[in-house]
């Protein structure tokens, strides 16, 4: 879902107008430490997440599980680079792990969830970083 920018003498606005924000029930901001640093792979089998990038440059990545016991690592994974210069909703529907690294030093993304966070600690289920690796090379685009 495509945003805007808007800028003028006074400096910069940045939106997601079309964002169907009853849809979520809370939102959070992550920074990484470090350019480069990947935070990933966190799946939900039911809780959707929506991406929109603050500041900065993120390459977020998502793959679709087959196996929440044991998932290959042979699934393809979808990469896209958000940037607060292009401003955008990434939506990831439930069924997905997903993960970002930190491209700038200044990157800073707002995640927005379905689910509270209790209903999200339930439905939580984490892999490692670099089961699958579109930080090294990109395998196809969101």
């Amino acid at each position: 879902m495509s945003g805007g920018l808007a800028i003028d003498d006074r400096g910069e606005v940045s939106f997601a107008n079309e964002f169907p924000f009853a849809l979520f029930k809370r939102f959070y901001t992550i920074r990484n430490h470090e350019v480069g640093f990947v935070r990933a792979w966190h799946g939900h089998q039911q809780e959707n997440k929506a991406y929109f990038v603050a500041s900065g440059e993120v390459l977020v990545g998502a793959v679709r599980i087959d196996d929440w016991n044991s998932p290959s690592a042979e699934l393809p994974v979808y990469s896209k680079v958000l940037s607060s210069k292009e401003p955008g909703i990434l939506f990831i529907p439930g069924g997905h792990a997903n993960g970002f690294m930190s491209l700038t030093p200044d990157a800073q993304v707002l995640l927005f969830s379905n689910f509270s966070l209790d209903e999200s600690k339930a439905d939580d289920i984490r892999f490692d970083s670099m089961f699958w690796d579109p930080w090294t090379s990109k395998k196809s685009e969101l």
